[in-house]
């Protein structure tokens, strides 16, 4: 990689993070430290302003934007097909916006790439048998509720085909055993559970902040998990 495209990559991770790291950016472009604080001055002699936080690492001044992102017909052709792998393994929320999400980068493509997008388009299939297709519409609010960490109330049906009404303050989401698990703090239990998603009936988001300060991590839970896949 010149280092042309290499400062374009840099560009591109600081405006999808908040804060990096100089050993990741590093580690991701397979540079020095060293090589890491010359490329950021050269961006900042562009007129980028990238700052620093001690023990964070760079971002972007708030309140400075930048063009829209380009994309390559690689790229682009990669995230076709995960619009199919969505439609098989995500939910309908997920669907809607990554379709939304995917229509953005298609306005950005030159007339060429677009006919050849579409043409892949159309020669792209995923078959996936109907019971194994998702037929709810929780992920994306749970994603929303684990990222401001506040409680949601689901009504849930168990094993044993019993309802009850739950407070969950939501860890993470979990594919494993060809579903989607819910992993969360439930008030009713006072433990961590999990639930199958596609065994909520309601959810609800509420704006109630997280009762438990020292929650465990996602990956310390899944340690617990049934089975490895």
């Amino acid at each position: 990689m010149n280092r042309i495209d290499r400062l374009f990559g840099i560009l591109t991770i600081l405006q999808s993070k908040k804060y990096v790291p100089a050993e990741n950016i590093a580690e991701r472009f397979n540079i020095s430290v060293r090589t890491v604080y010359r490329d950021i001055k050269a961006l900042c002699e562009q007129g980028i302003p990238v700052s620093f936080e001690q023990n964070r690492g760079y971002f972007i001044v708030q309140g400075y934007f930048l063009p829209p992102v380009s994309f390559s017909s690689e790229e682009a052709n990669a995230l076709l097909l995960m619009e199919r792998m969505a439609a098989g393994f995500a939910d309908k929320s997920i669907q809607t916006h990554y379709s939304s999400a995917l229509s953005k980068v298609k306005a950005v493509l030159r007339g060429k790439e677009k006919e050849k997008l579409e043409f892949l388009n159309n020669n792209i299939k995923f078959q996936m048998h109907e019971k194994m297709r998702p037929d709810f519409e929780y992920l994306s609010l749970l994603q929303e509720a684990i990222t401001s960490q506040t409680v949601v109330t689901l009504d849930y049906k168990n094993n044993n085909q019993e309802v009850s009404q739950r407070n969950i303050e939501p860890l993470g989401l979990v594919y494993y055993a060809f579903s989607w698990h819910l992993i969360g703090w439930c008030h009713l239990r006072t433990d961590y559970r999990d639930f199958k998603v596609q065994r909520i009936l309601n959810l609800n988001s509420t704006t109630l902040p997280f009762s438990k300060a020292d929650h465990i991590t996602l990956d310390e839970y899944m340690k617990q998990l049934p089975v490895n896949y």
